[in-house]
């Protein structure tokens, strides 16, 4: 079974920084939502960054302007 929340090698991964006050800093930037537990340490839930599991995602609308109708 997957874990619940991205390991510790894999924060560092996401955001390029070991400390834990910057990691927290850069998933801000990126605005990945994440949790900060009691010690402080932020925690990303896995399916934020991959999905949930059989899940397709819906393509986004594309607007298209219908200038047949402009006189």
């Amino acid at each position: 079974m997957a874990e619940l929340f991205l390991t510790d090698e894999e924060m560092i991964r996401l955001t390029g920084r070991k400390a834990r006050r910057l990691q927290a800093e850069q998933l801000r930037k990126m605005g990945v939502p994440f949790y900060l537990n009691a010690t402080n340490i932020p925690i990303v839930a896995r399916v934020t960054i991959e999905g949930h599991p059989g899940e397709t995602k819906k393509p986004e609308p594309v607007w298209e302007l219908d200038i047949s109708t402009v006189k």
